[in-house]
């Protein structure tokens, strides 16, 4: 009688859970949290080996060329009804070395209690119940696929997608390329019956995104807090930038929240870091966090991301909207570029500040790389937790100060940092303004960012015409490329 196959799959330890094209968060060397682990024995000790193969796994709990057979075997008992879709998802099923490379179609009735959320630049997201659940592993002794079962999972739509777009899959082909904890997951594809619009199926956060969690939370959220979510985001964007992309819509709204940990979500715009941009396409973002650079049409950049960081970083540490009592216009594209910074709270820490300005300077040269910011932030995540160095003695002195105004502040007065401007807009959107001045530093920095009300902001709403700009522009001709 021939023996049962065995389960012998090991529980998965130290970095080798996480999963991405290339890491070097750590040192030059690429780091071990590599997608595919070439060394057999090292695979043997990691993952274990195949219960019907006896070969090494290939990731946690997974075989890949068992399960490339099984789900070849099954490629004619399910479609999309599109051809390209179906391709799609096959090739990522045969290559997927790991359960969370996988991707699956999705039937839409498959899904319960679908609830609208929110409708974004380019889509409508719902929250709905998957009562299935998505594949984890093959469950070798019952011989059958073991499925996760969370409680609500994300669908969102992306506008126009009914003939499908390039736009829709390159996102979840993101997903698929640059995977660590800190990114949304993505499991499959799904349709909607009525409107005939392409939906992916990922993550749910009960939290919604950062600048929800913020409004929300009814805790003082200290600044030791603060430093390790921003430490995780970094790693997160880190791992985007390794992967050879570069995000393009960077922003609090798109860094999502839940069980205390952010997610880096929304990677629709990432594109491969050396793609040319064109004036012709334009630019698509949330004004207050493109780079200026960026906003004169100047190909978007990994520093571009980490001018964007900065701007969240500030948002989410001092805990108010940039610019949100203003237009969001030409205007302010044009003092962007002139130097013109939301303020800085004078209880922020002073080396976070020092970051924060580092990070949205001017000059691309100045802003620190992916990987000094996300060492730096580690390096005070580990001092702050350790109660020692500068930063844990600027970190407990700004804590003191707020806490004392959290104290104070009753629940009608705590601000919300609501939209309050009804042209400041914080959707993508397209943008595309003409003849913008080549970006400087503000002379004054310190006194326009840190602790004060900007002195102009009362006449920044109003429309301009063309002439009009072309003329606020006239005294920055001299320095224009």
């Amino acid at each position: 009688m021939e023996e049962k196959p065995k389960n012998l799959w090991k529980g998965v330890v130290g970095d080798y859970q996480y999963h991405v094209t290339i890491s070097t968060t750590e040192s030059e060397d690429v780091d071990e949290r590599v997608v595919y682990i070439e060394d057999l024995e090292k695979r043997k000790q990691v993952y274990g080996i195949c219960g019907e193969c006896k070969e090494p796994g290939t990731g946690e709990r997974w075989c890949q060329p068992c399960n490339a057979k099984r789900f070849k075997d099954n490629f004619e008992n399910w479609t999309s009804g599109n051809k390209i879709i179906d391709e799609f998802i096959q090739q990522s099923q045969l290559n997927a070395v790991y359960y969370k490379k996988c991707l699956e179609w999705i039937p839409f009735e498959k899904f319960q209690n679908i609830t609208y959320i929110a409708e974004g630049g380019f889509g409508k997201i719902y929250s709905a119940e998957w009562p299935e659940g998505f594949i984890y592993y093959w469950d070798i002794e019952n011989q059958k696929w073991l499925r996760l079962k969370d409680n609500k999972f994300a669908l969102k739509s992306l506008k126009n997608s009914s003939n499908i777009s390039s736009d829709f899959l390159n996102e979840i082909k993101s997903y698929l390329h640059i995977y660590l904890v800190d990114i949304i997951q993505c499991y499959g594809i799904t349709q909607d019956p009525n409107t005939r619009e392409y939906m992916m199926v990922l993550d749910y956060c009960d939290d919604g995104n950062l600048r929800n969690y913020l409004n929300k939370s009814e805790d003082y959220i200290d600044y030791t807090e603060k430093i390790d979510k921003l430490r995780q985001i970094a790693r997160g964007l880190l791992d985007i930038h390794n992967a050879g992309k570069v995000h393009k819509d960077f922003h609090l709204g798109n860094i999502l929240h839940d069980k205390g940990y952010p997610y880096i979500s929304d990677l629709g715009m990432c594109q491969p870091a050396n793609e040319e941009q064109t004036a012709v396409k334009g630019i698509y973002g949330v004004l207050p966090y493109i780079a200026p650079e960026v906003l004169r049409g100047h190909q978007y950049t990994k520093a571009a991301d980490i001018y964007s960081f900065g701007i969240m970083m500030n948002e989410f540490l001092s805990e108010e909207i940039p610019f949100n009592d203003i237009s969001h216009d030409e205007f302010l594209a044009i003092k962007i570029c002139k130097g013109l910074r939301p303020k800085i709270s004078e209880d922020i820490p002073k080396l976070l500040a020092d970051l924060v300005i580092k990070c949205w300077d001017a000059e691309i040269k100045n802003r620190p790389t992916t990987k000094e910011l996300y060492l730096i932030l580690k390096k005070w995540d580990d001092e702050a937790y350790d109660k020692v160095g500068e930063i844990y003695s600027q970190v407990k002195k700004c804590d003191e100060i707020r806490k004392e105004k959290f104290r104070n502040r009753s629940n009608e007065d705590k601000p919300k940092n609501i939209q309050t401007h009804p042209q400041a807009i914080y959707t993508s959107r397209l943008i595309n303004f003409k003849n913008l001045p080549k970006p400087v530093n503000s002379t004054d920095l310190s006194a326009i960012q840190i602790n004060s009300v900007n002195p102009i902001s009362e006449c920044l709403d109003v429309q301009l015409s063309e002439l009009e700009l072309n003329e606020i522009c006239q005294d920055d001709e001299s320095n224009t490329e």
